[in-house]
């Protein structure tokens, strides 16, 4: 087997547990590998640290398959891997059956994402040296989860990095286009093949479930109340307005609240379940707007929820300044021209807001854009907020640290004039393991902050 000697002066990454090889971290290539091919990783001293797979191609050069030697990867290996992956799951997210079986380098296969949606998997891969072994991979995943079908969704921009084709359509047996799965009690019909990625992004599920407690609690602010009552001479508890008058409707201590870049309607869902009044779910795109409404009749919320196709980054802003005109026009000595009507659209508010943007830095470089990007979402949301309401808000990027996403919410605070007061801090979920000294797995960041004006 070839060997990749690595330079002596370089960072000691590989032993802390990083599996990446970058071409500035090789001093020489001692044979002459294959691209995609197995070799050896030895430090400057010649001892043995890890076995990876091989691409000339790539800034990263070599991926850790094995800190063991190996001969080569069979389809003993993946069986193997597979089933510790699916042991994994099954300790951890007890009796589910829509999840991401496969993480990459988190799972020791990288380059490889594999997410089951019930008796339908969604391969992608992302790399050479997983691709050439793609026959392999399906076969192990057809003995170890015995699907109805495997879908492949390698139409990712990273595979062009490898030299690699974007490539989509099917791999063994049969996929329908729509799958139906069950993700915290809740009904989900994912589009496998037009939706993102590979048509759900399951890394907030216990996320998505952490907002229960800020969906109840709200009905004293309408002066609402349960009361003692007598109904037919027995003594019932019932919830009573100011007026005095019982209050039928049944969620009435629920939550207001706006989900932004809401994709399938997946915080929506919860908000619902956990007992919200009223959702609006927003998004840019139609198709996502069209797959959330069809979760929402699936579960039947439709009556508590309303949609919108617009620019989150638009909305948010033409409802803060719909907001802040009220206020104006509510003040005595205010001068305003009430000749001039208002958008009868803007101003609203809500209890709960929840920002779940898209990673908006997918590069170094890239970051102080994103900065800008995350202080305008976070400052309008928080805006938005009613006094004592809640800003549940999330990045995806990598290249945004927690450190500088904290900071950069708190800059919106103070240009808002608000204090926010952190309630809960949270990263992707179980089925997204974490490899500590791999910093690219820390991707998510999810808070969620009482918010409070100055």
């Amino acid at each position: 087997m070839a060997a990749v000697i690595l330079q002596r002066n370089r960072k000691k990454r590989l032993e802390q547990g990083h599996p990446w090889i970058f071409n500035n971290e090789i001093e020489r290539v001692d044979g002459e590998p294959n691209p995609g091919e197995l070799v050896q990783i030895l430090n400057d001293k010649g001892k043995f640290l890890a076995v990876g797979y091989y691409n000339p191609a790539s800034q990263i050069t070599v991926r850790v398959v094995s800190y063991k030697p190996m001969d080569a990867i069979d389809d003993t290996f993946f069986v193997e891997r597979f089933q510790q992956c699916l042991a994994h799951r099954e300790r951890f997210l007890d009796d589910a059956h829509a999840y991401r079986l496969v993480y990459g380098e988190a799972d020791f296969l990288p380059g490889l994402i594999v997410d089951r949606f019930a008796d339908v998997l969604v391969v992608q891969i992302l790399t050479l040296g997983m691709d050439v072994h793609r026959e392999k991979i399906v076969s192990a995943l057809v003995e170890v989860m015995k699907p109805q079908g495997i879908y492949e969704r390698s139409d990712v921009p990273i595979r062009e990095l490898e030299g690699l084709e974007q490539t989509t359509g099917l791999l063994y047996g049969e996929c329908p286009r729509h799958v139906m799965v069950k993700e915290n009690d809740l009904l989900i019909e994912v589009d496998i093949v037009e939706g993102q990625k590979t048509g759900y992004f399951f890394d907030q599920r216990e996320n998505r479930a952490s907002i229960e407690p800020l969906m109840k609690g709200w009905g004293r602010r309408s002066g609402i109340s349960l009361q003692n009552i007598e109904v037919e001479g027995a003594v019932e508890r019932k919830p009573v307005n100011a007026n005095g008058k019982v209050v039928t409707f049944p969620y009435w201590d629920g939550a207001t609240v706006l989900e932004c870049f809401s994709h399938t309607g997946s915080f929506t869902l919860n908000a619902c379940k956990y007992g919200a009044k009223k959702v609006t779910c927003l998004d840019i795109s139609e198709h996502a707007i069209e797959s959330a409404k069809k979760n929402v009749e699936l579960n039947g919320f439709s009556e508590r929820v309303e949609f919108v196709v617009a620019d989150a980054f638009d909305y948010l802003r033409t409802q803060v300044k719909g907001a802040e005109e009220r206020v104006v026009r509510g003040q005595l000595d205010a001068k305003v021209d009430t000749s001039v009507k208002m958008n009868a659209q803007a101003g609203r508010t809500w209890d709960v807001v929840i920002l779940d943007p898209p990673a908006f830095a997918k590069t170094k470089s890239a970051v102080a854009g994103a900065c800008r990007g995350y202080k305008d979402i976070n400052l309008h949301g928080m805006k938005l907020v009613n006094e004592g309401g809640y800003l549940v808000t999330a990045s995806c990027s990598f290249h945004m640290r927690p450190d500088l996403f904290l900071e950069t919410i708190q800059d919106a605070a103070k240009d808002a004039g608000k204090i926010l007061r952190l309630v809960e801090w949270r990263a992707a979920g179980k089925d997204h393991p974490q490899i500590l000294g791999v910093q690219e797995g820390h991707y998510l960041k999810f808070a969620v902050f009482e918010v409070r004006s100055k």
